[in-house]
């Protein structure tokens, strides 16, 4: 059946949901949707808003559940082909995330959940869709693939806790600290009382500890009132995460793992700042000469060792924006938002991007509350599809978007440079 048409009767379909769900007859369906009720139902594929909008009042569901129903159907409804094989998808589905290729990655998840014979099958699809999901930079879908992966039972107690360390991550990511926190605190327990023994299992509990030192870590900067217990929690788990992640990466000879314990360790630089245990200057000087190893970005390979440096620049600007004034932290802030942007570029990193103007915007204001002057804030055409872009992943960066477009003088690229 061609696509158009599919969406057409998946259209019809959920005006049938509504009048059902409402117990309306068909003039009062036709009264809600605003439409003649002898043309209830639009010979179309490409609804417009207003009826799209009129529907998830009716359901109840938000417009994107409606919008993504009417485009692509529910996760099962498309039949499988015939003849495909679960392992061999896996197989394909691994192999492109390694490429980088997250929509082919995603397309194939999808083909696997439909085929998949097992609960822990359909929860190693979702696995699979998530991690396509956050390769793309889309962390809404990657939260959802997640929790329809924790929604398959029975499952292998591995695969529940790999899950749900992926989800406690994606909530980090989106600035849901307390969600990503209790999510991690639940794999690091669970870990605890049953020792990881095979590959998967110690690296999903290294990784618990990441994600929970790393929210601890932001959490005590908007909980002030309690910033010295998460940060001493922090500490701790950031310190254990990077032991972990050396040890595995000796042990499988992975550098990938290293990486990330490079990272663990660029947080915990930021926490003794805040704990009164590292000279500030000191360290943004620290941070500054990490990013010798990555003069040029395009240079280095893709993986987690370059993202950690962009992660560097990211805790090094956090130290400058508490802890410095004046020349000191607009020379410093201005290598370290450069040096992420660059490697989220390199990356197609999103959650480094989101951390950049963020940052710049508060740089902005600090400076503006410091002087007390009006002082332009100038962004291009790139930083505007950018910014763009970033609040359409990250729904806490939304209102900082906004107001970074209405305090900013656009100018062209050429002009800017």
């Amino acid at each position: 059946m061609p696509q158009q048409t599919e969406r057409k009767e998946r259209l019809h379909r959920l005006i049938d949901f509504a009048r059902v769900y409402r117990g309306w007859s068909r003039q009062d369906t036709a009264k809600a949707l605003s439409r003649d009720s002898t043309k209830l139902y639009p010979n179309t594929d490409n609804p417009k808003l207003d009826i799209l909008l009129a529907l998830s009042a009716a359901l109840d569901w938000s417009i994107d559940d409606v919008v993504q129903y009417v485009w692509s159907g529910d996760h099962a409804s498309a039949p499988p082909a015939d003849g495909e094989d679960f392992d061999v998808l896996d197989a394909e589905a691994r192999a492109a995330h390694m490429r980088g290729e997250y929509s082919r990655m995603t397309e194939i998840a999808r083909r696997m959940f439909r085929i998949a014979g097992t609960a822990e099958q359909r929860a190693r699809a979702c696995n699979r869709e998530h991690g396509a999901w956050d390769g793309l930079g889309r962390y809404t879908q990657a939260l959802e693939a997640a929790c329809r992966g924790l929604q398959q039972t029975p499952i292998p107690a591995q695969r529940q806790y790999q899950l749900q360390a992926n989800l406690a991550n994606t909530h980090y990511t989106l600035w849901e600290l307390t969600s990503a926190l209790a999510h991690s605190h639940i794999v690091v327990q669970w870990y605890r009382k049953h020792l990881p023994k095979e590959q998967i299992e110690r690296k999903t509990a290294a990784f618990a500890y990441y994600v929970r030192g790393q929210a601890r870590r932001r959490l005590a900067a908007q909980q002030l009132h309690d910033g010295q217990r998460h940060y001493l929690a922090a500490k701790a788990d950031l310190t254990l995460c990077a032991e972990l992640h050396d040890r595995l990466a000796d042990e499988f000879q992975d550098e990938r793992l290293r990486g990330i314990g490079h990272t663990c360790r660029g947080g915990l630089l930021e926490v003794e700042v805040e704990l009164g245990q590292r000279d500030a200057q000191a360290t943004v000087q620290e941070f500054l000469a990490a990013l010798e190893d990555v003069i040029d970005p395009s240079d280095s390979p893709v993986g987690d060792w370059l993202e950690s440096y962009g992660w560097w620049s990211v805790f090094g600007a956090n130290v400058a924006l508490r802890r410095l004034s004046g020349r000191d932290l607009q020379q410093s802030m201005a290598i370290f938002t450069n040096k992420a942007l660059e490697i989220a570029d390199r990356l197609d990193n999103w959650a480094l991007r989101e951390r950049v103007f963020s940052m710049q915007y508060k740089l902005h204001e600090t400076l503006a509350d410091a002087t007390g002057l009006e002082l332009p804030y100038v962004v291009d055409d790139e930083d505007r599809r950018l910014i763009t872009g970033a609040m359409g992943r990250f729904p806490a960066f939304r209102d900082t978007g906004w107001r970074i477009f209405r305090a900013a003088k656009v100018v062209k690229n050429d002009e800017r440079n």
